[in-house]
């Protein structure tokens, strides 16, 4: 009998992300059984300690096993994390180094969110896609540059190593795991036992721009700070050098450094973000909202907004303005 662990890190957790896991993977371990297949995995909470507090002893949770006792994994989830995440390293130091030796023993890894840190800490990740959650991905790049971070994915899938975008996007992650270990009729029965929508693939529409701005560059945050306050501007790269005195290639160097984003990017995800939030609380057209972010060419406007959030502006305001 196959073996999938869902391990339990010390410190705080994500509740859900174990929870879900465990009881999306039972449900399809008995659906497996009427349908008239054998059971073929075991599914089984393994930790470090006999008992893992939760948000500060509101919850407990008992593994029913721990690492010392497991002998073969064929499948580790590790649930996702509080935002703490040098301590949350440093604390299960000893869960990732035995990860990383079931990995090489023929395990696959699948990291829920924000459990991409533990992941990558294992040093599996490196030169790797990877996924996590759009909010903690400017802390992620910082702490594992080997990494190539694919922030709009909401799954990646590479070498037996699996990892997904944030928070309850994981049950996306379990559906596809599942059609994996099972096959795509019980992914399908389970995503509507469980109400969880099939071949979702980006988190894009969910992501809130904010920019990086923990860099210290005070010549690329004044760039910043003039993008973000001439919205409704064409903003020449060539003019923006210039205001700072400095050649076009040193300043598109220093802003993707700084940013992760060329100054054109950086732009374009400003105005399609001020335009996504008045799509979401105004009565405004989508030319009203185009036009108040410098655009002109509803055509442009159209493939930017696209490429940013996955959807066309007609429906994004479909979807979040709850007046149209």
């Amino acid at each position: 009998m196959k073996s999938i662990i869902i391990l339990i890190p010390e410190g705080e957790n994500n509740l859900s992300s174990i929870a879900g896991a465990y009881e999306i993977f039972s449900k399809a371990n008995q659906y497996w059984k009427q349908i008239g297949k054998k059971e073929i995995y075991t599914i089984q909470l393994v930790g470090v300690s006999k008992e893992v507090s939760l948000q500060n002893g509101l919850f407990s949770i008992t593994p029913h096993s721990t690492i010392s006792d497991v002998t073969k994994a064929d499948l580790i989830i590790i649930p996702s994390m509080n935002h703490n995440y040098e301590k949350v390293l440093k604390t299960n130091k000893v869960l990732a180094d035995w990860v990383a030796k079931q990995y090489k023993n023929g395990a696959e890894i699948a990291s829920i969110c924000t459990g991409s840190f533990l992941l990558a800490s294992t040093g599996l990740l490196d030169g790797k896609s990877c996924s996590t959650h759009w909010a903690a991905v400017a802390n992620f790049k910082t702490m594992f540059p080997k990494v190539n971070v694919q922030a709009d994915y909401l799954i990646t899938d590479e070498n037996g190593i699996y990892t997904n975008g944030g928070a309850y996007s994981f049950l996306n992650l379990m559906i596809y795991l599942i059609e994996k270990y099972f096959d795509r009729q019980t992914a399908i029965y389970c995503s509507k036992i469980f109400q969880i929508e099939m071949d979702r693939n980006s988190q894009s529409e969910f992501i809130i721009f904010t920019g990086q701005k923990q860099h210290g560059d005070d010549m690329v945050l004044q760039a910043q700070a003039y993008i973000e306050s001439n919205l409704d501007e064409k903003i020449s790269v060539e003019n923006l050098s210039d205001r700072f005195a400095i050649g076009r290639r040193t300043f598109d160097r220093r802003f993707i450094k700084a940013t992760g984003n060329t100054p054109l990017e950086y732009s374009q995800r400003v105005k399609i973000e001020s335009a996504k939030k008045a799509l979401e609380t105004t009565r405004k057209t989508i030319h009203e909202a185009m036009y108040d972010v410098g655009y002109s060419d509803v055509k442009a406007f159209r493939e930017v907004f696209r490429k940013i959030t996955g959807i066309s502006p007609l429906e994004y305001k479909s979807k979040y303005n709850k007046e149209s």
